[in-house]
């Protein structure tokens, strides 16, 4: 092993990103002399609202050696089959879609679904919404979980991709406990002053009980404040405000009957400034409305949310949140590392946060195993984040560009927005004019941050055609929205009930998880 110029880590801030990033360093450096310290502040609050994932989460766990039937129950956790969209597109058979996450037996119907799409962009007339595509779609409709039931020959399942929902809290707590079985050292203290050396490295935190606490390396997870990258560095914000308008959130969360089937999706509709989450947990219901204020005040926009929860919402607390959209230049600057919050945030529409702090933390460790703290490998790693940021939030912006409402200058404003980057704007011209979308995709590579399915399902959902259609040739024949759906519920009959599947794993029952696997070919 190489020695690493590292004697002393100090992480501040707790939460999701403090803890992640803990457990990660504690895990891969475990073997190193190596000490990590976690400061967090019992007058500061955590946020705590995110409680959907993308499948980079299953990672994460299985790089921890912790299991699903470990941390799940612990965290009223529920399975994520994909995030269906309803009320952003009024396109007749396009009124709502799923973004899917992609399983190994949707390589028929699924296939059929491209080319489907590639027929009605370039003017035939195929069915080409998603939803009636793939499995994990079926899934959600008929609230199933993500794994298969053994099967009577006893061979293998297919590989299957999903996420999770959890209760953010509880998350942390689970994961704290980890870490300081790890040998993470935990703190509680505030942060009075941050004493700096003569080169501009941060050298030690002058705590408010007048003790100092050193390292060699500095976490900063303190949130949107960034009280060492941004307060103590000065390093620039740079805001994506232009691009995306929301910049608050409301949340409040509903009860979940004890005999109610449990969704396995989350629900992101759109409301008439902005949209709803609905994320089901094993116990409960986490709802919110992500909205802009240019358009619509927090009273306003409270009473939309409730009118739109119903009955469920009343006597249940609101929690109001200011949104800091956008990201910071360099996330790894001097002896400092930006993690969470502090380094930028995407509206939480594709649930991207907690993989973005995933991506750079594990980034962070393969830079440093192979050049320590050279200038060189700080420039290439900042330049890999600010691509995963600027590929998410494109990826994001799509959603709004797409959006065929006309029920407000909130929508209208957000579809004839022009300040996207030329990237998106090409990928949308190609799409448009029936082109090469295959090689388009290509070309941008990794900037992307998202597979080609996930671009079809998004430009296809939403319903992005020609108007005038004309039929299929007889060499053509496309498959049908009922053929598809047929094909999807057979095998989707092979999977275990939600609740009855989360109920198992809460009993300990002997359960063989799906393996991990690489469905970006899918």
């Amino acid at each position: 092993m190489n020695p690493l110029p590292l004697q002393h880590i100090v992480i501040v801030g707790g939460g999701t990103a403090g803890w992640m990033s803990a457990n990660l360093l504690a895990q891969q450096w475990s073997q190193r002399s190596l000490r990590i310290t976690l400061l967090e502040s019992s007058d500061i609050g955590i946020i705590g609202v995110g409680e959907g994932s993308t499948p980079f989460l299953r990672q994460f766990f299985a790089r921890l050696n912790i299991s699903e039937a470990e941390w799940m129950p612990a965290c009223n956790a529920s399975f994520k089959c994909g995030i269906r969209f309803p009320g952003w597109s009024s396109v007749p058979g396009y009124e709502a879609y799923v973004h899917p996450f992609f399983n190994h037996a949707d390589l028929a119907t699924g296939s059929e679904f491209f080319t489907n799409a590639c027929l009605r962009r370039r003017g035939t007339e195929a069915d080409a919404n998603p939803q009636d595509f793939f499995i994990a779609a079926e899934l959600a409709r008929q609230r199933r979980a993500p794994h298969y039931r053994p099967r009577a020959d006893g061979q293998a399942s297919p590989p299957t991709d999903y996420a999770y929902h959890f209760d953010a809290g509880l998350l942390g707590q689970f994961l704290k406990t980890h870490a300081m079985k790890l040998g993470v050292r935990h703190q509680i203290g505030t942060v009075h002053q941050v004493l700096r050396h003569e080169n501009g490295d941060i050298a030690s935190l002058v705590l408010a009980d007048g003790s100092h606490l050193a390292g060699d390396l500095f976490v900063d997870c303190s949130g949107f404040r960034g009280l060492l990258i941004n307060e103590t560095l000065g390093e620039p914000f740079v805001s994506y405000r232009d691009n995306l308008f929301n910049d608050r959130a409301i949340a409040i969360p509903t009860p979940l009957a004890e005999d109610q089937d449990i969704p396995s999706e989350t629900v992101s509709g759109a409301l008439t400034h902005g949209w709803a989450w609905q994320i089901p947990l094993s116990n409960r219901f986490g709802n919110g409305y992500v909205y802009a204020s240019d358009f619509v005040s927090d009273d306003e926009a409270e009473a939309e949310l409730r009118r739109h929860l119903g009955p469920a919402a009343e006597g249940q607390a609101a929690r109001r949140l200011k949104m800091r959209v956008g990201r910071i230049e360099q996330h790894w600057r001097d002896n400092c590392l930006a993690i969470g919050l502090s380094q930028g945030f995407i509206e939480p529409l594709e649930a991207t946060a907690l993989m973005l702090i995933q991506f750079s933390i594990e980034l962070f460790i393969a830079e440093m195993e192979q050049g320590g703290f050279s200038r060189t490998r700080q420039v290439k790693y900042n330049r890999r984040i600010n691509q995963m940021f600027e590929g998410v939030r494109d990826y994001v912006v799509t959603h709004y560009q797409l959006n065929s409402r006309n029920d407000s200058d909130y929508w209208r404003e957000n579809r004839a927005n022009k300040n996207i980057s030329s990237r998106l704007a090409s990928i949308l011209e190609v799409w448009d004019r029936g082109g090469d979308f295959e090689s388009e995709l290509t070309r941008h590579g990794d900037d992307l941050m998202y597979i080609r399915p996930s671009w079809y399902c998004l430009l296809a959902g939403m319903g992005r055609f020609p108007s005038d259609l004309k039929a299929p040739t007889t060499h053509q024949q496309p498959l049908s929205q009922a053929a598809a759906r047929r094909a999807t519920a057979q095998i989707a009959a092979q999977f275990y009930g939600h609740r009855e599947f989360l109920q198992m794993q809460a009993a300990a029952t002997p359960l063989a998880a799906a393996p991990l696997t690489d469905l970006a070919g899918v």
